[in-house]
C-alpha cells in the first residue's frame, strides 16, 4: 500500500518498536495529525482468546464517557406506545413494517437498530441483511429491549458495542482528534476496563497480548500493555 508524504512524516515520529504509555500515545497521536478534517480516533486491542469456542467469544457494550463525537443514527422498530417512547427520546426513524420494507428493498440509512420483543418475529426476516453488518437486534447488546427510552438515550450519548473477530482482536471508535487529551484518555480507559474484567474464565495464558491506538489517517501508536494493566488496577 503506497503511503502520501504526510503519512511518512507522521510515521517518523513514532519511534518503530516502542512502546507508549497511553497518556504519552495520546500526545504522539496529536503531535502526528496532519488531515483537514477531524480524524476519528480508534483503539485496537489483540487477546489471547480463541473465538472458535463459543465461551471464548468477548463481545459486549460500554457508555464512553465523553461519547464518540459522532452522532449516531437510531432506528427503533415497534409498535404501538413504544413509538412515542422511542420518538421522545430522540430516536431517528421509529415505525416497524414501513421500515422492515425499506431496509428488505436497500434503505439502510442508519447506524443502531433497536427493536422491541415483541417485534422480532418480523424483524428476523432482515437477518441476512444486518446480521453480515452487525446491525441486527440483539438482547446482548441491549438493542432489543421494551426500554426503548433507555436504550436510545444510551446509544446518542455514546455506547459502543464491541465482539472479538476471528483473529482474537477488537477494533473501536473512542472519540475525535479535536477532543482534549483527558477525553480521550477516559475513554479509553472505559473501553479497557470492561474489556478487562471480560476476559473468560477458560482463556489460557496472556489475556492481552496487544494494544495500540490510530487516528483515521495517522499511524498506528503501539501501547504498553504492562502499564495499561497497572493502571486500570489503580
Amino acid at each position: 500500500m503506497k503511503r502520501g508524504k504526510n503519512y511518512k512524516q507522521a510515521k517518523e515520529k513514532v519511534k518503530g518498536g516502542r512502546s507508549y504509555k497511553l497518556e504519552e500515545a495520546l500526545k504522539k497521536l496529536k503531535e502526528c495529525a496532519y488531515a483537514k478534517f477531524d480524524e476519528t480516533v480508534e483503539m485496537a486491542v489483540r487477546l489471547g482468546v480463541d473465538p472458535k469456542h463459543a465461551d471464548q467469544v468477548v463481545r459486549g457494550t460500554t457508555l464512553l464517557p465523553h461519547g464518540t463525537g459522532k452522532k449516531v443514527k437510531v432506528l427503533v422498530l415497534t409498535k404501538g406506545e413504544k413509538e412515542k417512547e422511542a420518538t421522545e427520546a430522540g430516536a431517528d426513524f421509529v415505525g416497524l413494517e414501513e421500515y422492515i420494507e425499506k431496509i428488505s428493498q436497500g434503505w439502510l440509512d442508519v447506524d443502531v437498530v433497536v427493536a422491541t420483543p415483541d417485534v422480532m418475529g418480523q424483524v428476523g426476516r432482515l437477518g441476512k441483511i444486518l446480521g453480515p453488518k452487525r446491525m441486527m437486534p440483539n438482547p446482548k447488546s441491549g438493542t432489543v429491549t421494551f426500554d426503548v427510552a433507555k436504550a436510545v438515550k444510551e446509544l446518542k450519548a455514546g455506547k459502543i458495542e464491541f465482539r472479538v473477530d476471528k483473529g482474537g482482536n477488537i477494533a473501536v471508535p473512542i472519540g475525535k482528534l479535536s477532543f482534549t487529551e483527558e477525553q480521550l484518555s477516559d475513554n479509553a480507559k472505559a473501553f479497557l476496563d470492561v474489556i478487562i474484567r471480560a476476559k473468560p474464565a477458560t482463556a489460557k495464558g496472556t489475556y492481552l497480548k496487544g494494544a495500540s491506538i490510530s487516528s483515521t489517517m495517522g499511524p498506528g501508536i503501539k501501547l504498553d500493555t504492562g502499564s495499561i494493566l497497572s493502571m486500570l488496577k489503580q
